[in-house]
């Protein structure tokens, strides 16, 4: 059973297609016989899918063209990106070219930037493989590259012409970055939908397992929450802030300790109760919503308890690089109670530095 929903953009606007075997399904591609393609993926999903990609591709008649680059967080970087333009050089792709990035959140961020980019434009088509980039990195056009000095500091909002989303790669994906990609499913109920929390806390364990129904719903109610915030934000001016909870915080983490060290997923797991508990010191959430996320976090076998090795003062210089920053002072993404949150503009960092001190 196949799920379609659309991201409302006006003339850029996009389908996402749900469901499973669709590296098979030529249709949901977007594409016609005879374009050139051009398909970025990584050196661990090259040898599960790859293959198979290109020959339903070719067998349609398009004219298909590779890169595979090293996987990890730690190689989203400037080099990354300039080898996947420099494949499409290569190659003589022109501007009705279309690049399809077939991965996870990596490959999706700096394969997305390089379309942007690349003769100042083509189209691309995200092929999300993980359950993270599933639910939410390959929607809403965010690209970018990491910095040493900060992650997706260089980038642009670029949206695809299609996302196909097939469930049946997440039987390749390890127990870990399924974990990781399960962060980014309960950050959903806790800013904005207080029903799927409820429903979470009864089926996370159906989403460890695999159960394709279960999973079909929750990768289709996540996309339907970001596309609505999408189509309200689109370049993050304001609403589309709320998608951040605990990513201030993780992102500190990601890049103090080295990218890739800590999964994205296993950072925001921590960064939303950091997040929570910076709001229960400021009185705006209770103790019981607290337990309720630190509870259904570890349900998702993910990491409650900040990293040992990481000083806590060392978060601060991270978190005034975040984007969200204004006149020099932290912005954050707050709970108000689950299914509600708020940006509170000015926060003390001696209130920040015990909020983190006590995860």
């Amino acid at each position: 059973m196949k799920k379609i929903l659309n991201v409302a953009l006006d003339n850029r606007s996009y389908p996402i297609t749900i469901g499973e075997n669709l590296l098979s399904q030529f249709e949901y591609f977007k594409l016609h016989s005879g374009q050139r393609v051009l398909i970025a993926t990584n050196d661990t999903i090259a040898p599960i899918y790859l293959q198979q990609l290109i020959k339903m591709l070719e067998d349609h008649g398009v004219k298909t063209d590779f890169i595979i680059v090293p996987d990890g967080e730690q190689y989203k970087t400037m080099e990354t990106w300039n080898k996947i333009l420099t494949a499409l050089l290569a190659n003589n792709h022109t501007r009705s070219s279309i690049l399809i990035a077939l991965g996870g959140g990596v490959i999706g961020d700096v394969a997305g930037f390089a379309a942007s980019a690349y003769q100042r434009g083509i189209k691309f088509i995200q092929v999300p493989t993980t359950l993270l980039s599933q639910v939410d990195s390959s929607v809403g056009g965010k690209t970018a590259i990491n910095h040493p000095l900060g992650k997706n500091m260089i980038g642009a909002f670029y949206q695809p012409q299609s996302v196909v989303i097939d469930i049946n790669c997440l039987k390749t994906l390890p127990q870990r970055e399924l974990s990781a990609g399960l962060a980014e499913v309960i950050k959903y109920g806790i800013i904005m939908d207080c029903e799927f929390f409820n429903w979470l806390e009864l089926h996370i364990e159906d989403l460890l397992n695999l159960d394709v129904d279960a999973l079909s719903y929750c990768i289709y109610r996540c996309c339907e929450l970001k596309a609505q915030v999408v189509a309200a934000d689109e370049t993050e001016q304001d609403m589309r802030a709320i998608l951040n909870l605990g990513h201030t915080y993780g992102h500190a983490i990601e890049a103090e300790l080295g990218y890739g060290n800590w999964l994205h997923g296993e950072a925001v797991s921590v960064g939303m109760l950091m997040a929570a508990q910076t709001a229960k010191l400021l009185g705006k959430f209770t103790d019981e919503d607290f337990d309720r996320i630190k509870k259904l976090l570890i349900k998702a076998k993910l990491p409650v308890k900040r990293p040992t090795q990481m000083p806590n003062e060392s978060y601060i210089p991270h978190m005034l690089r975040d984007k969200k920053v204004q006149s020099g002072q932290i912005r954050l993404v707050l709970p108000a109670k689950i299914g509600s949150v708020e940006v509170i503009d000015v926060i003390d960092k001696q209130l920040i530095l015990k909020a983190i001190s006590s995860i």
